[in-house]
């Protein structure tokens, strides 16, 4: 049984994906470390001047994490990076889930399944075939990897703004508790956990991408061919 394709109507377009190579731990940490010091640096040298003692300790942390969750919320929001990704060459995507065959999207496109369609820029989509669509979910196809497969990930577009924000919150707001002994300590197992996270599965996300709903993915070079 065949299935004819047409350009004329929307539900009968192929459906693209977006294969991503993901973003190197290293990349994420030296991404971390340059959004730490633009944004902590500064903070630090402005509170100084207004307190001093053990007022200093307790009204930088939570200044710092402040700082930090509009710094973030707002660039990621805005373009998918901050400064310091940028200068790491990555970004911030939303990580699409892999649809199940048989759905709703079964049914519009007759039978022929994939993932949504996106548009990052910098990326090539790559076109979902009638061998793929027939595929079974889950197995990789001829010349290309299965979805989820190590080091690349389907992605969908820059995050939303309210994932920019639960993102930024997730990772900076412990910042504001290291004042308080008891959450001083669970905020630093807790940034362990989360740089421990990003080794485990397929699509090294965070315990901040996780809950967001994003993937941190590398950027293509401005002379890349894809649009």
């Amino acid at each position: 049984m065949s299935v004819s394709h047409t350009t004329s109507t929307p539900s009968t377009r192929s459906r693209t994906a977006m294969a991503v190579p993901l973003a190197e731990p290293g990349q994420r940490l030296l991404a971390r470390v340059v959004d730490t010091l633009v944004v902590g640096v500064p903070v630090i040298v402005v509170v100084r001047e207004l307190v001093s003692g053990h007022m200093l300790d307790v009204i930088a942390p939570p200044a710092v994490a402040g700082c930090m969750l509009l710094y973030e919320a707002v660039q990621l929001a805005l373009w998918g990076r901050t400064l310091g990704k940028r200068f790491a060459g990555i970004e911030v995507v939303a990580a699409l889930p892999v649809l199940q065959a048989g759905g709703a999207d079964a049914e519009e496109t007759g039978g022929v399944t994939g993932v949504m369609p996106v548009s990052v820029p910098g990326f090539v989509p790559v076109s979902t075939t009638p061998e793929e669509a027939q595929a079974v979910p889950g197995e990789a196809t001829p010349g290309r990897s299965a979805p989820g497969s190590p080091g690349e990930v389907e992605a969908g577009g820059h995050p939303g703004v309210l994932q920019c924000v639960l993102r930024a919150a997730v990772y900076s707001l412990p910042i504001a508790a290291r004042p308080i002994p008891v959450f001083g300590l669970l905020a630093s197992v807790f940034w362990v956990a989360n740089a421990g996270l990003m080794f485990e599965g397929t699509r090294r996300q965070a315990v901040h991408d996780r809950l967001a709903g994003t993937a941190v993915v590398k950027r293509a070079r401005p002379d890349s061919p894809a649009f």
